[in-house]
């Protein structure tokens, strides 16, 4: 969900025919009138995604999802919401955590890389600049090229 900045239902809708392993992509299906992308997967990922399959396989699931529970159906938004609840009480952060924080890092992440408001927009989905700029907007960095 942070790498690719996916909200959590479209997360927990992902089919596995959206994830390309031979092509090294991922075909991201937005919500809310979002523009849909395909996106590169990196060698982690790709990884952890074949790991998953496995795993997956073996639980012998019904219905083409990506990510399922261990009733073998598929993932709920309510169950991750859970487990982020969960594991950042665990981890002692500040605040109790919840899927869109990891959607909002992601922006903020490729925003403190240098990532164009424009490219972060198109990664993202948003169908409007307005919905991007508040990534970039707080990064003092992109100043720094400036004037030199």
């Amino acid at each position: 969900m942070f790498r690719h900045g996916l909200r959590v239902s479209e997360a927990c809708r992902m089919k596995l025919d959206q994830v390309d392993i031979e092509s090294r992509v991922l075909h991201v299906a937005r919500l809310k009138g979002g523009l849909s992308t395909t996106q590169p997967l990196r060698g982690d990922e790709l990884r952890a995604v074949r790991a998953w399959l496995r795993e997956r396989a073996r639980m012998k699931p019904t219905g083409k999802a990506f990510f399922v529970s261990e009733q073998r159906k598929p993932l709920h938004r309510s169950t991750v919401n859970l487990a982020l609840r969960k594991y950042s009480t665990a981890v002692s952060l500040p605040l109790l955590a919840h899927p869109h924080m990891l959607r909002h890092a992601c922006g903020f992440a490729l925003a403190d890389q240098g990532a164009d408001t424009r490219l972060i927009q198109d990664y993202l989905g948003h169908r409007s600049i307005q919905q991007t700029v508040k990534y970039t907007a707080t990064n003092s960095a992109r100043f720094e090229k400036l004037w030199r």
